[in-house]
């Protein structure tokens, strides 16, 4: 991982425990390239975690935005969450 990286992880960790008392709810919001593997990789990361998802095609239909509702432990799971979606090729962190 990089500096920026790391840097952004950590500025978010301590943003997220300023606004937070854990567990609690939490809303991610990706945009990645419509394909369906891309999508249920994303999909996947939230399995069995009692999550609700939307999914929402662009105008044309070339991106798909995610949007994951879900309650979160910590915010050290919320970061681990981002770092294991980042592997899809072409996501977009909201």
């Amino acid at each position: 991982m990089d500096k920026n990286t790391e840097e952004f992880y950590e500025r978010l960790k301590v943003e997220l425990d300023m606004s937070n008392t854990w567990p609690a709810e939490y809303l991610f919001k990706f945009i990645v390239p419509t394909d369906a593997a891309k999508i249920q990789k994303v999909e996947e990361a939230f399995d069995c975690m009692g999550a609700v998802i939307k999914t929402t095609k662009s105008k044309t239909g070339k991106f798909t935005s995610i949007s994951i509702d879900v309650q979160m432990k910590d915010s050290q799971e919320i970061i681990d969450k981002y770092q294991e979606v980042s592997t899809v090729e072409g996501i977009i962190s909201l």
